[in-house]
């Protein structure tokens, strides 16, 4: 009896929660009201233990890759389907609870209670979604908003155990009866009343999210138009390489809409440029508040084509990406500073609540250091760090924070987000190369002889790429060519043609660094300090 009525408990929860959930979507879609499910989600990765976390983005990474699924296109899209699933199942577990606790005190409905538990659970998550949420809207409104829907949701959820639950249950087989109609005829209306809201919500939020996304889109890809030089038959510094990539590989240089992103929270953070004011303080005698202007005329801008990659990528990651940056010297900023005594850090701040540490000899050593306003020529993408990041050359993606918002000199080392999570302090990139395609659609003719042409990726930061090379069957391994790269600082393109051969093989690729130094062949998983080894594909050859 009992586990009926928890079971009868969940059902109500996870129907109701379902509807209010497309309810909160398509307010905060169409008024920027806060969406609840987004804001817990990312309140707890903040405050769960850093293993926990890694090991929900592993297992998800992992079940992307099982399926075939392009992590870098989708896994944003999957990290917001858990935040919704994790506060469905938290709308199930009050669900239950409340059914539970109802029949234990033998009561057949309280609109008081439901009251109860709609604000006991709504309040909690009332209090992190305003500390945490992006919308603009005015606290006071949205708090308002939020305990109005639960305190619907909790009356519901009453209204649900009133005709779902009789206590005690009559002993006249024929009252059974009717109660049993009528407990189906109300779960048929429950379940058709707010599976028509959730689709409708969901529906018209999606519609209005898509319509924001294409607008977003539009404006910034609009100008988003590399910059040639006059006359310049290609924008491109490699244009009159002989060596062309493969068709299959991925572009040379990635569109900006295309971009792999990479952040911690379900969406990405917006600032405001008109009221963005850098500060940076601490050991300075020079303490400064600047402006994006001041970062664009202050200082001598520097452009640098930049392969930046994510650590949580796998052998053959699509977590990867090449394009122009542009900004200035992190050591330009540093000079107007006047450090003091002792300074030896820049604790670096971002409006999503990301923190990493650079170390001030490292700007020092290194001039390429920048603090990235633009990319491709436009100021930065809002969903790549606008108005501010810093790219540091050598690194991966979790040590150069976006969406910059404080800098403080510090002499005392504090360890970065990630670093506090168990991933690897330096971060240094491990040399990797990749196999895109195996082009058996676009054989080679050559007099009687036929090449199947293979093509691919190399990267090794800035350490520069001298070598690839491609082995079939676990042959010799062969030499492939080397398109010359965009800088020193982006991946390689290379190219082998194989001669042909019918059958099902394996390919695999190895390279080395400019100064020698092999890719490490050894199988290693991403974490702590980023993947290593020999990535392979399986093609079938026909005549």
């Amino acid at each position: 009896m009992k586990i009926r009525i928890i079971a009868l408990g969940a059902l109500a929860g996870g129907l109701l929660t379902a509807a209010l959930t497309a309810v909160l979507y398509l307010a905060n879609q169409l008024l920027n009201l806060p969406f609840v499910p987004f804001d817990l989600f990312n309140w707890v990765t903040r405050v769960l233990p850093g293993d926990l976390v890694t090991f929900g983005i592993d297992t998800m990474i992992n079940i992307m890759l099982f399926l075939g699924v392009n992590v870098a296109e989708s896994a944003k899209t999957a990290e917001r389907i858990s935040a919704v699933l994790q506060f469905m199942a938290l709308g199930i577990l009050v669900g239950a609870l409340y059914f539970a606790v109802m029949s234990w005190r033998r009561s057949n409905g309280d609109r008081f209670a439901g009251l109860l538990v709609g604000a006991l659970f709504g309040l909690p998550l009332a209090a992190i979604s305003l500390a945490i949420t992006q919308s603009d809207v005015f606290p006071v409104l949205s708090l308002a908003w939020i305990i109005a829907a639960f305190l619907i949701w909790g009356l519901a959820l009453n209204e649900a155990y009133a005709h779902l639950v009789r206590i005690p249950e009559p002993e006249d087989e024929e009252t059974r009866l009717v109660l049993r109609r009528d407990r189906r005829r109300f779960l048929i209306q429950l379940g058709a009343g707010t599976a028509l809201i959730t689709i409708a919500g969901a529906g018209l939020g999606t519609v209005l999210k898509r319509l924001e996304d294409r607008r977003t889109l539009a404006e910034s890809t609009d100008e988003m138009v590399h910059n040639s030089e006059p006359g310049a038959e290609s924008p491109f510094p490699n244009a009159g390489d002989p060596v062309v990539p493969v068709p299959g590989t991925r572009p040379e240089y990635t569109p900006v809409k295309d971009h792999y992103k990479v952040f911690i929270q379900t969406e990405p953070t917006l600032i405001d440029e008109a009221s963005w004011v850098l500060p940076i303080t601490g050991l300075v005698d020079n303490p400064q508040m600047l402006t994006l202007e001041d970062f664009k005329t202050r200082w001598d801008s520097i452009d640098q084509y930049v392969t930046l990659s994510c650590i949580s990528g796998r052998i053959g990651t699509s977590l990867i990406s090449t394009t122009q940056w542009t900004g200035v010297s992190a050591q330009d900023v540093l000079a107007d500073l006047g450090l003091q005594e002792g300074a030896q850090y820049l604790v670096i701040t971002s409006g999503d609540g990301f923190y990493e540490t650079v170390d001030i000899d490292l700007i020092m050593s290194e001039p390429r250091i920048m603090f990235c306003y633009a990319w491709d020529g436009n100021d930065l993408p809002k969903d790549h760090g606008f108005p501010l990041r810093i790219w540091i050359p050598d690194r991966y993606g979790m040590k150069q924070p976006k969406w910059i918002t404080e800098i403080e000199v510090t002499a005392e080392y504090q360890e970065g987000y990630w670093v506090e999570r168990n991933w690897d302090e330096v971060a240094q990139v491990k040399t990797t190369s990749v196999i895109d395609t195996v082009a058996v659609d676009h054989l080679i003719e050559d007099g009687d002889q036929r090449r199947v042409p293979i093509g691919g990726i190399a990267f090794s930061g800035a350490r520069g790429i001298s070598a690839v090379q491609v082995r079939v069957d676990g042959g010799e391994w062969q030499d492939a060519q080397l398109r010359s790269p965009l800088s020193e600082t982006t991946w390689v393109i290379w190219r082998y043609e194989w001669p042909f051969e019918e059958g099902q093989h394996l390919f695999e690729v190895r390279c080395r660094e400019l100064d020698g130094t092999p890719q490490i062949e050894e199988q290693t998983d991403n974490r702590p300090s980023g993947a290593t080894g020999i990535d392979s594909v399986e093609a079938t050859i026909m005549g």
